[in-house]
């Protein structure tokens, strides 16, 4: 039986990444708490490298990158304000000069400057990156596209995190990782493993 065609296929959107030099990279979470808190992600220490090695790609090619930081409740478990873990991971911390957006929500467009800001640089093409697949790079991912910018999701610049099935067990985070990434291929970005895949 022959592979099934992703809705992109179908409908005939583009397939192809975006090159770097025309797009904006957009950083999603990179934040201690997945590293040292209480969300540690599968596989979190070499998609940090691949990220800090990419990040200085595009510094060199001089393509802008906005730095997406999400802020708990004060006092909060996860990403609490003013906590240790809610700061970004040390590797791919923010340049002078890039753009930071705090948000409070999955959606790095909800309730936040991210929308203006890329107004104002005027461009279409995204490349997304980040953590936690499942949540925030999912949702941003869709609420760009359904906004009319052309995504591209980078694999191995995303990690995420087992999830309980419902049933006192766990999804494995590769599953996880896999079924997400198959959901957001299908209709709403292209989807590279490798940052070397982008022109």
């Amino acid at each position: 039986m022959p592979a099934p065609l992703t809705l992109r296929q179908l409908s005939g959107a583009p397939d192809r990444p975006a090159a770097l030099a025309e797009s904006v990279v957009i950083v999603i979470d990179a934040q201690k708490e997945y590293t040292e808190g209480v969300l540690p992600l599968g596989g979190i220490d070499r998609s940090i490298a691949a990220l800090a090695a990419f990040l200085a790609r595009a510094r060199a090619t001089g393509v802008p990158i906005i730095h997406v930081v999400q802020i708990g409740k004060p006092g909060g478990r996860i990403c609490a304000p003013g906590g240790p873990f809610v700061e970004v991971i040390d590797a791919v911390k923010p340049h002078p000069g890039e753009i930071v957006v705090e948000k409070r929500f999955p959606s790095s467009f909800t309730g936040t400057t991210l929308e203006a800001e890329l107004a104002r640089l005027g461009r279409k093409n995204l490349v997304l990156t980040g953590y936690m697949t499942h949540m925030c790079v999912n949702s941003t991912t869709r609420a760009a596209a359904e906004a009319g910018y052309h995504c591209t999701v980078v694999a191995e610049l995303t990690a995420t995190r087992d999830l309980p099935d419902g049933h006192g067990g766990a999804i494995p985070a590769a599953t996880v990782q896999a079924a997400n990434l198959a959901a957001l291929r299908d209709r709403f970005a292209v989807v590279v493993e490798t940052a070397a895949e982008i022109p």
